[in-house]
């Protein structure tokens, strides 16, 4: 199905080796982000707001400035940040540069377009946060490194894709936050959540508990930070079930870490492994059945992985079950 060796589908990502271009990538994302959030109606979750995987990089899908569409996308293929617009595109291109130069260049070349694009101009979930427009110093930027993670988030893409088939509840799209700065996908079980205490850094509390309204169960990959300096798969639920530490998880390269209270899987562990697909889908079913189990969801939800071309099965006495 893939013409794409493994060893380019799942490329070395160590983290502390482009810490400095994924620090200016996550703020240059945040400034895309908050340009959709600016025009975008609010929907449930913030899923109006992330961005999304691309064959080039992450995109915002299309905006609505009135009756104006447009489209801004990182590209980490050829290197730009682009924006689209009917008939014709403008960019600039990516290289060691400020994140206040990276937000002016933007700015300037939307209201080349008159598209007022108002924005917050402080990051979120970011320690220590500068105004982008005066973040001025110099951030370095490894087009190679870029790169990697683009086909490192394109294969885990395809993977949470398909994963996500195999429930017939309520889920999101898989979407990058660029908040956290991770490629993600949460089912629900129907049921709604207690109220989230708030308290997230960066995070205005009525965000958090509209986004946690429901209970949940994410499963994602952040490139790492400086809490985990390692780029991993989580797994984690809302509100978190009772002895969720002490159920067994698959595969074994996979534990619980209490400092972050997530189910964790160190990326260097699947890429390495004969079969890194067929590992990470062990780690996202193992982990949704723990969450599930302890937390009594129905599991009739449950469903097989879908298949191309090929429709589920309803027979008559579907409705009947239903």
């Amino acid at each position: 199905m893939n013409d794409i060796r493994e060893s380019e589908a799942w490329p070395a990502l160590e983290y502390e080796q482009w810490a400095a271009t994924a620090a200016a990538l996550h703020r240059w994302c945040q400034i895309l982000g908050k340009v959709r959030l600016a025009f975008t109606p609010w929907h449930n979750h913030s899923w109006h707001v992330p961005l999304y995987v691309t064959e080039s990089g992450l995109s915002t899908s299309s905006i609505y400035a009135c009756d104006l569409a447009f489209q801004l996308e990182i590209d980490l293929v050829r290197h730009r940040c682009v924006t689209r617009l009917p008939g014709k595109e403008r960019y600039f291109v990516l290289k060691a540069m400020s994140v206040a130069r990276f937000y002016t260049d933007l700015m300037a070349g939307l209201r080349e377009e008159s598209i007022d694009a108002s924005i917050v101009r402080m990051p979120n979930e970011i320690p220590d946060p500068v105004p982008f427009d005066v973040d001025r110093d110099v951030r370095p930027y490894d087009a190679d490194a870029a790169r990697r993670f683009l086909r490192v988030l394109q294969s885990v893409d395809r993977q949470l894709k398909w994963f996500r088939t195999g429930f017939l509840g309520k889920s999101s799209p898989v979407h990058f936050f660029w908040g956290s700065f991770d490629l993600a996908v949460t089912r629900f079980s129907g049921r709604r959540a207690p109220l989230h205490p708030g308290g997230i850094p960066g995070l205005p509390d009525e965000v958090t508990r509209e986004a946690y309204s429901h209970e949940e169960a994410s499963v994602g990959f952040w490139p790492g930070d400086a809490r985990y300096p390692k780029a991993a798969f989580y797994a984690y639920a809302y509100p978190s079930p009772k002895g969720i530490e002490r159920q067994p998880i698959e595969p074994p390269a996979a534990r619980f870490n209490p400092s972050l209270g997530e189910m964790i899987l160190d990326y260097e562990d699947v890429r390495t492994a004969v079969d890194p697909a067929a590992m990470l889908m062990t780690f996202l079913q193992s982990s949704f059945e723990v969450f599930a189990k302890q937390g009594g969801w129905d599991r009739s939800l449950d469903c097989p992985l879908g298949e191309p071309r090929r429709p589920r099965i309803v027979h008559q006495g579907w409705a009947r079950e239903s």
